[in-house]
């Protein structure tokens, strides 16, 4: 049995050579080869999308509208003739002369002429024609005295005439009546408020003969309502 068998055993680096270095370094330059090659075959080849295929395009066709026909532009028509002055004179002498017609007359024409220019008047009727009447005044009527109205004074009295009935009836007292006075102080209108029937007409006589100041309103007359009594007393 030779001595030197289990050798490798005891010593197992001793036959270990170069060739197992050379087996890694080898096999670390086939991996690096191998990822270059797919980095460039990666890089420089053709790009191509996923899930984008050319047979998917869809086209669809637009109908464009007719363009508008080119606008015509109008031709211009010619001017009316000018309207024919009936009051003008002809230029040609007629064969014949037609019957000349009538034509109602404005009496009053309602062109305005300015400032400072009175119308013609065509019709002698207008002129003679009478203008028309004024307006009537305006009735100023009655007030009561008071504020700025003063009682009128009394100028004139008539002491009013005791009828003999009411005495032999012994009735006497107070005919209150309401009076209206004029412009000039006139009564020209009353009636009684509060009666007695045997005093009644002799005291409106005594008061129609009554007189008095004429009322004044802002400097002007006007007339005038109040009240007066006449008393009757038996002596």
């Amino acid at each position: 049995m030779p001595r030197d068998l289990f050798t490798d055993v005891r010593q197992p680096s001793a036959h270990v050579g170069t060739s197992s270095r050379y087996t890694v370094v080898l096999s670390m330059a086939a991996h690096v080869l191998a990822t270059v090659t797919i980095l460039a075959a990666t890089i420089l080849g053709p790009v191509v999308l996923p899930g984008l295929r050319t047979t998917d395009l869809v086209y669809a066709e637009i109908m464009l509208p007719p363009a508008p026909p080119p606008m015509l532009r109008p031709v211009d028509a010619p001017p009316p003739p000018p309207a024919m002055n009936p009051d003008a004179a002809p230029v040609v002498a007629p064969d014949t002369i037609a019957p000349e017609v009538e034509r109602p007359i404005d009496p009053w024409p309602t062109t305005d002429l300015g400032p400072g220019l009175v119308t013609s008047v065509s019709s002698l009727d207008a002129i003679s024609s009478e203008p028309p009447p004024p307006p009537p005044p305006v009735v100023q009527q009655p007030v009561r005295p008071g504020g700025k109205i003063r009682t009128p004074t009394k100028v004139v009295d008539a002491a009013p005439a005791y009828p003999a009935i009411a005495q032999t009836a012994r009735v006497q007292g107070l005919v209150i009546i309401e009076a209206t006075i004029d412009v000039d102080g006139r009564v020209m209108g009353a009636r009684v408020l509060r009666s007695i029937p045997l005093l009644d007409e002799a005291a409106l006589a005594a008061v129609r003969q009554w007189r008095y100041t004429p009322t004044l309103l802002n400097g002007t007359p006007v007339p005038v309502v109040m009240t007066v009594t006449v008393d009757f007393r038996l002596r």
